[in-house]
């Protein structure tokens, strides 16, 4: 039976410009780079239309991310 905490690694060169924006980004909005990443995965699910993709809503994506941290935060408890 799979673990339902079970997570996986994902791994990226970037250049240090864009590595240096993630991490501001996600120190700006108080929640972890990986909670933001594994936020936006759903959001980018279907429709690549240029439409879509813009319909992003970022404040959902960091609200949900907010959520994936502080359940992190209890397990580990």
């Amino acid at each position: 039976m799979p673990d339902k905490h079970a997570r996986k690694a994902l791994h990226a060169y970037l250049s240090d410009n864009a590595h240096d924006q993630w991490h501001e980004f996600a120190a700006h909005q108080g929640v972890s780079v990986s909670a933001i990443l594994e936020a936006l995965g759903p959001a980018l699910t279907g429709s690549t239309s240029p439409e879509a993709v813009a319909s992003i809503d970022l404040s959902n994506v960091v609200s949900q991310a907010r959520h994936i941290d502080a359940r992190r935060r209890r397990r580990r408890q």
